[in-house]
């Protein structure tokens, strides 16, 4: 028997978004939150510590990266992914089906399972749904994914019907899957880009009685707007005492605004990987450190952020350290995204709290504008 539960503490009222309390095996997690992504079980450059310096309170792992390497047999020799990795607080897998689904020639697709080419050694797996929890279960997280269809943007009406009809397919297969430990399923939701889809897939989803739902499928290069009215066409649908999370968006901008939608969990490789490309979030929008105006500046990357990089570094440092290959750069420049996103989210929590969402709402849209127009793009690898 699972000790997860989920309560919805409190509702802005100019929006849908809310504050809420979720109770894993391993720990409190306060919603809205941000899940950093280990995908290979680490969250690249920073330590379980330092995560846990940082403020991080839930992390997702990746079901086909650990399942091809090491092997979900070996983790659960090792006592489970929390005791492999050292990791003591909660931890979400999905079910690797995001990643199978992107490797299009690698992959073929019928109502058994997926069938896929290994990109470590070329040899070939099968993966249904009940064998996607099964190495779930192994790995010991908190929150397992059910395995789904997700189709591209470009695929059209008949590619969204057929992987809304083989999701829930799927989904009704992972229902019968016994559960040997206290972790929870959620289902996802597909539907591509038609509301009425969305809708219709939400619909199916939630009449399985799942714990919790992940909106999935989007962030697949459409236009952000899109983006946004398929969040809210599954958001209508999904019953409101049960989280709601959306896969693969970390852009602030993009989380403020589903938060705005009644959103509650995300995860996103994209601050870790912005980070050692040498760009960071800040107060004033993005900061490239490669640029040759932070050669002389002896400030620190954001005079608004308390973290151990800003507390102890300039932006020539930091650039001296990037452009001269040191590791430590991108350490440090991950610790300061991740902090950001994670007080980010601190303060999300506390505005709704305060009837002060619409505030962080307007101050995040006037200072990442350069965001508002973009496609959405899923990153969900470490």
């Amino acid at each position: 028997m699972s000790r997860f539960s989920f309560e919805v503490e409190a509702k802005d009222t100019r929006s849908k978004a809310r504050l809420g309390k979720m109770v894993t095996p391993h720990g409190v997690v306060n919603t809205p939150v941000f899940m950093p992504v280990g995908s290979k079980g680490a969250v690249k450059t920073l330590s379980p510590q330092d995560l846990k310096e940082i403020g991080v309170e839930m992390i997702l792992s990746n079901t086909y990266h650990l399942y091809l390497r090491p092997g979900h047999k070996l983790i659960e020799k090792a006592g489970g992914l929390h005791s492999f990795m050292g990791w003591e607080g909660p931890i979400l897998t999905d079910s690797g089906g995001y990643q199978v689904f992107s490797l299009s020639r690698l992959r073929k697709v019928t109502d058994e399972g997926v069938e896929f080419q290994s990109i470590i050694d070329g040899s070939r797996h099968f993966f249904t749904p009940e064998f996607a929890l099964e190495v779930q279960q192994a790995l010991g997280a908190d929150i397992i994914m059910v395995l789904d269809e997700c189709p591209s943007y470009e695929g059209g009406r008949k590619a969204w019907e057929e992987a809304t009809r083989r999701t829930f397919i799927w989904a009704e297969r992972s229902k019968k899957v016994p559960l040997r430990g206290e972790e929870v399923v959620f289902g996802i939701v597909q539907g591509g880009m038609d509301e009425k889809l969305r809708r219709e897939s939400a619909s199916q989803i939630a009449s399985l009685d799942f714990p919790g739902y992940g909106i999935g499928g989007l962030s697949v290069g459409e236009p952000r707007e899109i983006t946004f009215q398929m969040v809210e066409a599954s958001v209508s649908v999904l019953p409101p005492e049960k989280p709601r999370y959306l896969m693969g968006v970390g852009d602030p901008v993009g989380m403020v605004e589903a938060i705005a939608r009644g959103v509650d969990m995300f995860d996103s490789a994209l601050p870790t990987r912005i980070a050692r490309g040498g760009t960071v979030f800040t107060s004033e929008g993005k900061l490239n450190i490669r640029n040759s105006r932070y050669k002389e500046d002896f400030s620190p990357l954001d005079e608004n952020c308390d973290c151990y990089a800003c507390s102890n570094f300039t932006r020539s440092y930091l650039r001296h350290l990037y452009l001269s290959n040191e590791v430590l750069a991108l350490r440090l420049l991950t610790w300061h995204n991740l902090y950001f996103v994670t007080a980010l989210f601190q303060k999300i929590r506390e505005s709704i709290r305060r009837g002060k969402f619409e505030e962080i709402r307007r101050e995040v849209a006037e200072v990442y504008q350069e965001n508002l127009g973009e496609k959405m793009y899923n990153l969900r690898g470490g």
